[in-house]
């Protein structure tokens, strides 16, 4: 399910939770809206935002981190791909069409890792152009010990930058479980229905509520989208992609 649509289910809970609340004020007895029974309602509610405060902190930060990680992996992974391609241009000019997939195949991975820069749908699966670079390199015939340090070399980082496809393959699925996400909307709904309980029957409150039940559905939708950082809003940049596939081949 897309981050837009969780992210508008999560305020229409939050903000019906609110008008809940002022509905349920209006009809409420005398004896349940005494000072005695609006402390108590205080108390556990404090507790309520207490944790949904903390949780939603560790949520940005852990999808922060893991955005931020696989950002790290991409930069990583171009200048792999740098490397590589000098590792093999020192080799000799017979790895001419090595060098030539390698080009094709980062082109290939631009196309599919940012499907919304070429109108396309997203495809973090591994392209058959990474295991043909892979079987390339390991039939060169090196002639001397210069040319077969250079073919070790390159080996190794081919095979650096499988692992670290494979590693972005793995973490394309989101971290938050639906159960975890769901617990926190239903603290945040119980939060926004004791604010509307107790609160005077006036557009302010009801505009306030509506920019506070905003302002959380949309926290809400800024951690999903950094666990898709392929897709949506904020994206992990394809720049060193595409100033690696620049230097290739020269």
């Amino acid at each position: 399910m897309r981050p837009e649509t969780i992210s508008c289910g999560v305020f229409a809970c939050i903000f019906g939770g609110a008008l809940l609340g002022s509905l349920l004020g209006d009809v409420l007895l005398e004896h349940h809206v005494s000072p005695d029974s609006k402390d108590v309602v205080k108390l556990g509610i404090g507790v309520i935002g207490t944790m949904a405060a903390l949780v939603l902190g560790l949520l940005i930060a852990s999808a922060k981190g893991s955005f931020e990680a696989q950002k790290s992996e991409i930069t990583q992974m171009s200048v792999n791909v740098i490397q590589l391609d000098r590792m093999l241009a020192r080799y000799g000019p017979e790895t001419k069409e090595t060098r030539d997939l390698l080009r094709q195949t980062i082109a290939l991975a631009l196309e599919r890792m940012w499907p919304e820069e070429n109108h396309g749908s997203a495809d973090l699966e591994p392209a058959a152009g990474w295991e043909g670079l892979f079987d390339k390199i390991d039939k060169l015939g090196p002639r001397n010990d210069d040319q077969r340090w250079f073919r070790e070399r390159a080996r190794q980082i081919s095979m650096d930058l499988g692992q670290m496809r494979w590693l972005l393959l793995q973490q394309a699925d989101p971290a938050i479980p639906m159960p975890f996400l769901v617990v926190v909307v239903f603290w945040l709904t119980m939060l926004f229905a004791s604010f509307g309980l107790f609160a005077p029957r006036n557009m302010t409150v009801i505009a306030t509520q509506f920019v506070c039940a905003l302002s959380v559905s949309t926290a809400i939708y800024l951690i999903l989208d950094l666990e898709r950082p392929f897709h949506g809003l904020i994206q992990v940049s394809s720049v060193p992609f595409r100033n690696a596939l620049a230097l290739l081949g020269q």
